[in-house]
C-alpha cells in the first residue's frame, strides 16, 4: 500500500512513463523574458532565449560559460556581456537565479549540512551535505572517467569530497527508518535546484572541476526516480555544461520500477552509476520497513535492473541499512548474500548502520554486529563495504535529513 502522500501525488507515477521534459517545475521550459531564473537552463536553450531576447546565439554559450563553469550568480558580474546588455536584461527582469545557502551546519568531523533556498519562491528550504573526506561508499567502484573529466587523478594535497544532493522537498516514499520521510511529500526540485546545490557547495569550498575529485550521491531528500525528468536534466548540466564525469555520479532509488526502466536506456555518456536502497533480505521485512515494496517487490526491481547495459568493471550497488534486532544477524547476512548472488549482477554491497532519529524506534547494532554482517557476505563472495556515518551531530547523516535547525552547534 503506498503513503497517503504518494497517492495524493499518483501523477508523478504516470509521469515518469511520459518522457516528457516539461513536467511540473521544469525550469529549461521556463522563459527568462518573464522573469524566470536563467541557471537550469542549458547553452542550447540559452542561445535560443537570446535570439528571441534579439542577440546573437554565442551570447547563450557566454552565459553557459559563466554561470556554470566560471559559477557567477548575479547577472551583473557576467563580464562576458557588455554592460548596456546586462542593465538591459536586468530591466528585463532577467536573472541568475542561482540557489544559495542560507544556513550551516557544521559537525565535528569536518561534515557540513547546508539548509539551501530554491528558485521558486518557495520559502521552503532543501538539504545538502558536504562530506569533506567522503563516506566510504564508493569503496569497491574501479570505473574511472575519461575523456574531458578528471581521469581520476586527484592533485596532491586535494582530497577527494562526497556531496549528497537532494531531488525533491520531502519524500513520498516513507520508508520506516528514515527522518526525511516525516516530512512527507512537498514538491519537485527543478533541475536548476538539483543542479544548483552542486555549485553553491563548490563555490564555498573552492572546488577545482578537472583538479579536485569529488563524488556525488543523490541520495539526499526525495526519491530521484519520482522526478526524475528534473533529476536526469540537471545531471545532463552537470555533465555538458559544468564538465564533470557522471562516473563520479551515484544515484539511490527505493526501486522505483518505471525509473529504473527510463534510466536503462540514458546513454553512458550521462548516465550516472545506480544504487538500489534494498535494506532487507526478503520482500516481507522489505514490505515492513519500505511500503514501496508492496507495489515494486524485490524480485521486480532487479528485473529492471538487469536492464542497465553497465560500463567495464561497473558495479550495481545494494544498499543496505542495518536495524539492530532487524536486517542485522549472520543468518540475515547468508540470506542477503544468496538474494545477491542470484540477480546475476555484477554487484556490491554498502553496509549503514541505522543513523538515529527521533520518533523512529530503531536502534542501532553494535560494532561487532556490524562487522559480523560484513565479513559473513565477504566470505561468501558478496564484496561489502561499510560507508561511515558522517556529521551525526548535527542530523546530516543518511536517513537525517528533516531540516533540523536545533542542533549541538546550530
Amino acid at each position: 500500500m503506498l503513503t497517503e502522500a504518494m497517492s495524493r501525488d499518483s501523477h508523478q507515477f504516470v509521469r515518469l512513463d511520459s518522457g516528457d521534459p516539461a513536467g511540473e517545475g521544469q525550469t529549461s521550459l521556463r522563459n527568462p523574458l518573464f522573469g524566470d531564473p536563467l541557471f537550469g537552463l542549458d547553452a542550447k536553450t540559452l542561445a535560443a532565449r537570446m535570439g528571441q531576447a534579439g542577440e546573437p546565439a554565442w551570447r547563450g554559450e557566454q552565459l553557459a560559460e559563466a554561470m556554470y563553469r566560471q559559477r557567477v550568480a548575479e547577472l551583473s558580474a557576467i563580464t562576458t556581456l557588455p554592460k548596456p546588455l546586462r542593465e538591459r536584461l536586468a530591466g528585463e527582469g532577467w536573472e541568475v537565479g542561482r540557489p544559495r545557502i542560507v544556513q550551516v551546519f557544521r559537525s565535528v568531523d569536518g561534515t557540513e549540512r547546508y539548509l539551501v533556498e530554491g528558485q521558486s519562491g518557495d520559502p521552503q528550504t532543501v538539504e545538502t551535505v558536504w562530506m569533506p573526506e567522503g563516506d566510504d561508499g564508493e569503496s569497491g567502484d574501479e570505473v574511472e572517467p575519461e575523456g574531458r573529466h578528471d581521469g581520476g587523478r586527484t592533485t596532491p594535497g586535494r582530497s577527494r569530497a562526497t556531496i549528497c544532493v537532494s531531488s525533491q522537498v520531502g519524500c513520498a516514499v516513507n520508508c520506516q527508518f528514515c527522518l526525511t520521510a516525516k516530512l512527507g511529500f512537498q514538491r519537485n526540485l527543478s533541475a536548476g535546484e538539483i543542479a544548483g546545490q552542486v555549485i553553491a557547495v563548490f563555490d564555498r569550498h573552492g572546488v577545482e572541476v578537472g583538479r579536485d575529485r569529488v563524488n556525488l550521491v543523490f541520495m539526499g531528500m526525495g526519491e530521484p526516480f519520482l522526478n526524475y525528468d528534473n533529476f536526469m536534466a540537471a545531471v545532463r548540466l552537470l555533465v555538458e555544461e559544468v564538465g564533470l564525469s557522471p562516473q563520479r555520479m551515484t544515484v539511490s532509488t527505493s526501486g522505483i520500477v518505471p525509473g529504473i526502466e527510463r534510466f536503462a536506456a540514458e546513454l553512458p555518456e550521462v548516465r550516472p552509476k545506480l544504487a538500489i536502497s534494498l535494506n532487507a533480505p526478503n520482500n516481507t521485512i522489505r514490505a515492513e520497513m519500505m511500503p514501496i515494496n508492496r507495489k515494486w517487490p524485490i524480485e521486480v526491481v532487479v528485473a529492471a535492473a538487469r536492464g542497465v547495459k553497465l560500463r567495464p568493471r561497473e558495479r550495481i550497488t545494494f544498499e543496505y541499512v542495518l536495524l539492530g534486532g532487524v536486517t542485522d544477524g549472520a543468518e540475515r547476512a547468508r540470506e542477503v548474500a544468496r538474494l545477491i548472488r542470484r540477480t546475476g549482477l555484477p554487484a556490491k554491497v554498502n553496509l549503514i548502520a541505522w543513523n538515529p532519529g527521533p520518533g523512529i524506534a530503531y536502534s542501532t547494532p553494535n560494532a561487532d554486529s556490524v562487522e559480523e554482517f560484513r565479513r559473513t557476505l565477504a566470505d561468501a563472495g558478496v564484496p561489502a563495504y561499510l560507508r561511515r556515518p558522517r556529521g551525526l551531530d548535527i542530523f546530516a547523516a543518511c536517513g537525517q535529513l528533516k531540516r533540523t535547525v536545533e542542533t549541538e552547534n546550530a
